[in-house]
């Protein structure tokens, strides 16, 4: 399956809130649950480094940094979507990788534009991963599946540019 990843902010309506998890077995929705969480707690994080990469000059990167973090935005409220519609909480937790990503993005900015670049590379990556790893791991709804393929051609799409910049740079 292909997804468009230059949209940013998928159009959400109304009809597209649904509740959900009624007649689950207890099993699958702790399996739910904990993976929904998983997926909010790290868009946090991403969210973050994003925010503190970010510089006051004008640049490409820049703008694309931008652009990054106004897409795991999106990230962030389709997982909080999701767990509430399941009739969740988003975990206590979330504000460690809160600071996990201020960390992050903070000192990377910090070092330059090639340890931006590392860094977005090396989460993304790990974020590609996981979300491969959840996916074949949890039963999860066909909508909500969508949603988390569309997140993960998001996160494999910043990997790919996060490279082509880093072989920019001399």
């Amino acid at each position: 399956m292909t997804f468009d990843i230059t949209i940013i902010r998928p159009e959400m309506r109304l009809a597209d809130i649904k509740l959900r998890g009624k007649n689950l077995p207890p099993g699958r929705l702790a399996k739910i649950k904990k993976g929904l969480r998983a997926f909010h707690t790290l868009e946090t994080m991403a969210v973050n480094i994003y925010k503190f990469q970010i510089r006051k000059n004008e640049s490409e990167l820049g703008r694309q940094l931008i652009a990054a973090m106004a897409n795991e935005v999106t990230h962030l409220q389709d997982f909080q979507v999701k767990l509430f519609e399941y009739r969740f909480k988003p975990s206590k937790l979330r504000v460690a990788y809160w600071l996990v990503g201020f960390i992050f993005g903070f000192f990377s900015r910090l070092l330059g534009k090639k340890a931006i670049l590392k860094t977005g590379i090396w989460v993304e990556t790990k974020a590609v991963h996981h979300y491969q790893v959840l996916l074949e791991t949890i039963d999860w709804d066909e909508e909500t599946r969508l949603v988390i393929l569309k997140d993960q051609a998001d996160e494999d799409g910043h990997v790919k540019r996060w490279k082509t910049f880093l072989e920019d740079i001399p």
